[in-house]
């Protein structure tokens, strides 16, 4: 099982519009089958830290690209993609194994 998270370096101001974007684009993964259940969550200046980031997170089974052969990515989502991409100065993805039971050692 694996931890993925998404950071977005949103443009000064629009880190809300992007966080709502991102809801929405990975809801319609969600319903698509194409992702298990996230967070969005953001700081628009509201909390200590970091200005202007967004970050996405869900977990999945495996790691696979989406542009794997047979894969299809649903319109809608793209659509909303094209809306973030100017919203933002740029982004990274983090991969991190999650620990479960089975991957124990015995300490």
């Amino acid at each position: 099982m694996y931890l993925l998270r998404r950071i977005f370096k949103a443009k000064p101001g629009e880190a809300r519009r992007v966080a709502s974007l991102l809801q929405k684009q990975a809801q319609i993964y969600h319903e698509a089958g194409q992702r298990s259940e996230f967070k969005v969550y953001f700081n628009g200046a509201t909390v200590p830290g970091k200005r202007d980031v967004v970050v996405l997170e869900w977990t999945d089974e495996a790691l696979m690209s989406p542009m794997r052969g047979g894969h299809s990515l649903p319109a809608a989502a793209l659509e909303i993609g094209a809306q973030i991409r100017p919203l933002v100065e740029g982004n990274r993805i983090e991969f991190m194994e999650l620990m479960t039971p089975d991957k124990m050692l015995d300490v």
